[in-house]
């Protein structure tokens, strides 16, 4: 159990997140705080945003007088969209994705395990509109990082052993940030505490996680460089 709501904010996670955006690379950006992330992308790198809807080139979310209803990303959320931007069907968006064309895929999460598990579609007994493209991008992505709360409200850990909930993809997770700390997930499975949020100490991170937790030597306090 963990006391629920400290941390960086859902724009912490994803401004932190940005930080991880390589130059000239290619992007998914799933539903959620991950698509916050378009928002913080540092002005020195060029990185082209996709999304598995039909889009090349993803710019910051919209002001009120530039808002073009029919312009949306996965989620349904307005966007706009940069020079040089591409559209095109959900076919060939999953062409791209199935053939290892994106660099770095950020998703939200349910649960991650410690041998980096991924379930972020469906929780048992409630209703879903489908497994949407979460499978592919998992199997298919160079990098995987996860973006999501350490934590569920009832103060349970969210960062597991095993997954309970249905599996999404198999040790495909890289890195998770939460509203607490960024984790990686090491080849041999069990998690590395990297960098704790401000204000955060490293045993309530090991409190708020299930799973095994290894102190990396040369842990730090989050930086925002942009």
């Amino acid at each position: 159990m963990f006391e629920y709501g400290k941390g960086l904010t859902k724009y912490g996670i994803a401004k932190r997140i940005s930080q991880e955006i390589k130059n000239n690379s290619y992007v998914n950006l799933g539903i959620g705080i991950p698509t916050l992330v378009a928002n913080y992308i540092p002005k020195e790198i060029n990185v082209m945003l996709q999304s598995e809807n039909g889009l090349l080139g993803i710019g910051p979310f919209p002001t009120g007088e530039n808002v073009d209803a029919d312009l949306i990303n996965a989620g349904k959320q307005t966007v706009t969209m940069q020079a040089g931007s591409a559209l095109f069907d959900s076919a060939e968006s999953f062409a791209m994705i199935r053939g290892e064309h994106v660099d770095l895929t950020i998703l939200g999460a349910m649960e991650v395990s410690e041998n980096g598990d991924i379930a972020n579609w469906k929780i048992p007994g409630k209703m879903v509109k489908g497994m949407g493209g979460a499978m592919d991008l998992v199997a298919s992505a160079k990098n995987i990082i996860v973006a999501m709360q350490h934590v569920s409200k009832d103060g349970k850990s969210k960062l597991l052993k095993e997954c309970g909930l249905p599996i999404t993809g198999l040790q495909c997770v890289k890195k998770i940030v939460t509203e607490l700390a960024v984790i990686e997930v090491l080849p041999d499975g069990g998690f590395n505490l990297l960098e704790i949020a401000p204000g955060i100490s490293k045993e309530q991170v090991k409190a708020a996680t299930e799973a095994t937790l290894n102190i990396d030597t040369n842990l730090k306090e989050m930086s925002f460089k942009n």
